[in-house]
C-alpha cells in the first residue's frame, strides 16, 4: 500500500529538516540501491548488482566531511545557504548551516530513521514527526522522506536494466526501480540514467503511483573531488513548476576522514560551530 500525504517535493513546510538523499552524500538514494536487485537469479540480476555496487563505491566512505552550497529558487523567492556536512556510513549525518549569518548554527541530525533539528535562536531541538516526512527542508525541493528512505531502497524496490545504448548522443544505461508489492513507498517508480563508460549517475526521475513524472534530479559538473570523480552539482526540479529548482553544489568533500567522537549526538547538534 502506498504512503498517503501531501504531494512529494512540496515546499510550503516551515519546519526545517534534513536535506537529502544524503547518506554518503547527496546522492545516497541511488548509491543505497546497490542491493536493490531483482530477486530473480540470473546473468542480468548479477550485472545489475555489479553496476550498482560500482556506483555505490563512487560515493560511499566510512566517513565524509564537506562543504556545500544550496540555492533554492521558487516562483516567489530565492535563497542561498552554505552548509558543513558530515556523514558516517549510511545511518548518520549532520548538517550545520554556516551562511547566511541570520541562520548560522541551524543544524539537522539524522541517526537511522530519526531526524532532529536545532534552532539556535530559540535554543530548541525538535524531532521531526512521521507526519512531516513529506515536508521540505528550509523550503527546498528535497523532502525528509528522501533521507529516511535512503537506506531502505533494497527492502522496498527491485531494480532492472530497462535500456542500454546510445541516447541523446551518449552511451547510457537506464535502471528502473519498481516498488515491491505492498511496499510503503511514496514513488510509483524511479528511473536512473547512468553513464555507461564509468557508471556515473546523470539523472533520476521520480514517478507517482499513476505513472506521471513528478520531479527530476540531475547530476552535473563531473570532476575530481576528494580523490574521486563525481558529479559535484545536483539540481532537483519539480516538473509541475519548471522554473523552480533546488541546486546543491559541493565546494569540497573528503572521504574516510577522522571525525570527532560524539559528533552524531544531540549534544553535538546544539553546538553552533
Amino acid at each position: 500500500m502506498k504512503a498517503q500525504g501531501r504531494s512529494p517535493g512540496s515546499s510550503n513546510a516551515s519546519l526545517p529538516a534534513w536535506l537529502l538523499l544524503l547518506g554518503a552524500v547527496v546522492v545516497t538514494a541511488l548509491a543505497s540501491s546497490a542491493a536493490a536487485v531483482s530477486s530473480q537469479a540470473g546473468p542480468e540480476a548479477a550485472r545489475v548488482k555489479e553496476i550498482l555496487n560500482k556506483i555505490d563505491r563512487l560515493w560511499r566512505g566510512s566517513t565524509s566531511a564537506g562543504r556545500m552550497e544550496m540555492e533554492v529558487v521558487t516562483a516567489h523567492w530565492s535563497r542561498t545557504l552554505r552548509m558543513q556536512v558530515y556523514t558516517e556510513g549510511m545511518e548518520r549525518s549532520l548538517v550545520r548551516i554556516t551562511y547566511p549569518a541570520k541562520e548560522e548554527g541551524v543544524a539537522t541530525l539524522k541517526v537511522g530513521n530519526n531526524i532532529w533539528n536545532y534552532l539556535p535562536k530559540i535554543k530548541r531541538v525538535t524531532k521531526v514527526p512521521a507526519s512531516m516526512m513529506l515536508g521540505s527542508w528550509m523550503g527546498s525541493h528535497f523532502t525528509n522522506d528522501d533521507v529516511v528512505k535512503d537506506s531502505q531502497y533494497a527492502r522496498d524496490y527491485e531494480t532492472k536494466i530497462t535500456f542500454e545504448g546510445k541516447r541523446d548522443g551518449r552511451e547510457i544505461l537506464e535502471l528502473t526501480l519498481d516498488p515491491k508489492p505492498e511496499a510503503p513507498v511514496v514513488w510509483g517508480k524511479i528511473v536512473a540514467i547512468i553513464r555507461a563508460a564509468d557508471y556515473i549517475p546523470l539523472s533520476m526521475t521520480y514517478f507517482d503511483e499513476d505513472g506521471r513524472a513528478v520531479r527530476v534530479l540531475a547530476f552535473s559538473r563531473i570532476q575530481e573531488m576528494g580523490g574521486r570523480t563525481i558529479p559535484t552539482v545536483l539540481t532537483m526540479r519539480p516538473l509541475d513548476k519548471p522554473k523552480e529548482y533546488t541546486r546543491v553544489t559541493y565546494l569540497d568533500i573528503a572521504f574516510d576522514v577522522d571525525l570527532k567522537p560524539g559528533l552524531f549526538s544531540l549534544r553535538s547538534l546544539q553546538k553552533t560551530r
